[in-house]
């Protein structure tokens, strides 16, 4: 591969509370270490949808899946499959609907949880979450620590030209708390510290970094429709590359061909929107 790149989504994370509350990240905006933009997601602004859309570079309306409650294994070229095709190694480290629109579906625990499949076409290396139980009253989430230290170890012993990591916790909490509140504040300064350490371990190891969100969420800890909280996310990159005007807005569909475009991976056919980082 050209290089390795990490790809780390934090769902559910308005453009204000990133700009607002990330004080790490925003350091490194400062400090010229990183860059950041405005990021569009896909209508509808939710999460499966969002989830099919960033790795496939596609509209719900063609991959299908237009609800958390449709998921299943897509059958278009993705950024796992694609980064195959040119013999790098992947990896994920995320919620099981992942693992079911780009390994196999349905979601079986035992098999799926964990696995290392070297001649996989798609994800060679999983380790996966269900959050069954999840409600208002119980999040069912990971702690995020132990999510980036699980993709650390991923990339150190199987050597990952691609992983990618999800967390749930900070949607889960606002559609708890909603987001103007002093748990949501807590919530995103505990995050931004704990992954600000494997930042700096990822960029050492030789990878670069995109952070970003699969959606917003508003007021009323609600997303799925056209409302800018909704829709509207940031992307931070940490890397060499030239990339547009800090005013543009990236659409979310450019992020399955800009990666493979930085990896040296074939870019599908399918994949029609402008890659955004040279």
């Amino acid at each position: 591969m050209r290089r390795k790149l990490l790809l780390i989504i934090i769902d559910g994370v308005p453009w204000q509370n990133w700009r607002r509350l990330f004080g790490n990240l925003e350091g490194w905006v400062d400090s010229g270490d990183a860059r950041v933009w405005k990021l569009r997601s896909v209508l509808p602004s939710t999460s499966a949808c969002c989830y099919a859309s960033i790795h496939t570079g596609v509209t719900p309306a063609e991959h299908g899946c237009s609800g958390n409650g449709t998921v299943f294994r897509l059958d278009l070229p993705d950024v796992f499959t694609q980064v195959r095709k040119a013999g790098g190694v992947t990896g994920a480290v995320a919620h099981s609907f992942w693992s079911e629109f780009f390994n196999r579906a349905p979601f079986e625990p035992v098999r799926d949880i964990e696995y290392d499949e070297p001649e996989s076409g798609s994800i060679n290396h999983g380790r996966f979450h269900t959050m069954t139980g999840y409600g208002l009253i119980n999040q069912m989430t990971p702690s995020d620590a132990d999510l980036f230290a699980t993709l650390s170890m991923l990339c150190e012993r199987f050597k990952l030209d691609y992983g990618m990591l999800h967390s749930c916790t900070l949607d889960s909490m606002g559609h708890r708390f909603f987001h103007d509140c002093r748990e949501m504040d807590h919530a995103c300064y505990q995050l931004d510290a704990m992954l600000a350490p494997y930042i700096s371990r990822w960029r050492n190891a030789g990878y670069e970094v995109i952070v970003t969100a699969d959606h917003g969420q508003d007021a009323r800890g609600h997303h799925g429709g056209r409302d800018p909280l909704q829709q509207d996310t940031a992307l931070y990159y940490f890397g060499t590359a030239e990339g547009p005007d800090a005013t543009d807005v990236i659409d979310q569909l450019q992020l399955a061909p800009t990666i493979l475009s930085r990896l040296g991976a074939p870019i599908a056919e399918t994949m029609r929107a402008p890659v955004f980082l040279r």
